[in-house]
């Protein structure tokens, strides 16, 4: 069986990735969109697979494979620790470009016997028949870029023109990848270090001293206790280890159940869900953070327990909760500013916090709070708030009765690194690679 590619199709793809290259087109919809167009094109693609350097503050790679007739596949991959690069990496094709500084590598599959790389046994066993890998840097040097593969499963292979076609058009599409890699950094950027909803509102153009907007919310304070004498006994690294331990256990289960973690403020944080003006809106909102302060709970218990077996000490927590009107937006200097949250809802829910402490219970609540929900709580009593004209009743909910009204599930975190991943990493870190 031979296909004919044609080339006035394949002037169309290329015409279709520069204008994605314009667009805020996402690396998924470009990838599928593009081996779609070459597909139809008479490129006679069977599977191709892409990683692109993401430039993410917690990924360093995303990885994509697309089959014939198949959903794209989507793999996401954490940072590594330093020095860590997988056997079977070191074994596959790309490792042979970059230890060779090669810019492509074609290999015919219908060999007997073993091809030189594992992948390509796997892939010939798979029924595919020839292979193309390459790899094209974003800008020399940089270690950033977009490293990939072609195959097909026809028996004659690809044909010359098939090849010209693949090698022009993987080109524009590393153009309109790096586009598409620039956005996803500055939308993943402001998402970690500002949160999703104020990273979009920045993004929207909310990014002069003083734009913003009054919202209602449900809003969090959230704070490790003791500290202080845990820095000063721990040491450093055992206390920033403690303290990541608390954000694994409290701060991700606000996260988690679609909160907001709008700063992290030393040793603890503020979040917020937002809400509108509905009531029954404003209701979710404090279910939801109810609901995520009863899973910190449990997951606390949970990193107390593991610490215990390794002979560390206890950590203990305080929650403030509160719903109010909140001004979103942003505050500071003229050339660094912060956009968050501020107003006198914010400050009650901070106070709340701190008395925490004084009464000895880990979460503490406002009567505007409590009253939207049905769990059972215990009152103690009016207090008085520094800032606060007049006392208010504070509760603390009946931890030992069943009251979460909306479950938080635990988000899957991708783990362990790829053949992609590996590649970035190492071409990142490593651009000289002395051969084999």
């Amino acid at each position: 069986m031979t296909t004919t590619v044609s080339a006035t199709l394949i002037d169309k793809v290329a015409d279709w990735l520069m204008a994605q290259a314009l667009e805020d087109t996402e690396l998924e919809a470009l990838v599928h969109g593009c081996c779609e167009r070459l597909s139809a094109a008479g490129v006679p693609l069977a599977r191709a697979n892409f990683s692109f350097s993401v430039l993410h503050p917690l990924y360093r790679a995303m990885g994509f494979t697309w089959r014939r007739g198949e959903e794209l596949e989507v793999e996401g991959y954490r940072h590594l620790p330093d020095g860590e690069t997988p056997d079977g990496f070191l074994k596959s094709p790309y490792y042979y470009l970059l230890s060779n500084k090669l810019e492509y590598m074609r290999r015919r599959l219908d060999a007997a016997g073993p091809l030189g790389f594992p992948v390509l046994d796997e892939l010939r066993d798979s029924g595919l028949r020839d292979y193309l890998a390459f790899i094209t840097q974003f800008r020399k040097g940089s270690g950033q870029g977009m490293m990939g593969s072609w195959a097909t499963d026809l028996p004659d292979g690809f044909s010359e023109p098939d090849i010209a076609a693949l090698l022009r058009i993987q080109t524009r599409l590393a153009v309109a990848a790096r586009m598409a890699v620039q956005g996803s950094l500055t939308r993943n950027a402001l998402a970690t270090y500002l949160g999703a909803n104020a990273g979009g509102r920045v993004l929207d153009g909310n990014i002069r001293r003083g734009d913003g907007e009054t919202i209602k919310a449900a809003i969090v304070i959230a704070d490790m206790r003791d500290s202080t004498v845990l820095a000063e006994e721990l040491g450093r690294q055992a206390y920033i280890e403690s303290l990541n331990a608390f954000y694994d256990g409290v701060a991700s289960a606000f996260a988690d159940a679609g909160g907001e973690i709008l700063s992290f403020m030393g040793d603890g944080f503020l979040a917020i869900f937002p809400s509108g003006d509905d009531p029954a809106a404003r209701k979710e909102a404090c279910e939801q953070a109810f609901a995520a302060a009863m899973a910190a709970c449990e997951r606390m218990g949970e990193v107390n327990a593991t610490r215990k077996l390794q002979g560390l000490c206890e950590l203990g927590f305080g929650l403030g909760l509160h719903i109010g009107n909140v001004m979103f937006g942003n505050v500071g200097l003229e050339d660094r500013l912060a956009f968050s949250v501020f107003g006198a809802a914010v400050n009650e829910a901070s106070r709340l916090e701190s008395l925490t402490k004084t009464l000895g219970v880990p979460i503490l609540a406002s009567e505007e709070f409590r009253s939207r929900l049905s769990s059972k709580w215990l009152e103690l009593g009016e207090q008085v708030m520094r800032g606060v004209a007049q006392p208010v009743t504070v509760y603390t909910p009946c931890l030992d009765e069943e009251c979460l009204t909306v479950p938080v599930a635990r988000r899957v975190r991708p783990v362990g690194p790829s053949n992609a991943e590996s590649v970035v990493l190492l071409q990142r870190e490593r651009p000289a690679i002395v051969s084999p």
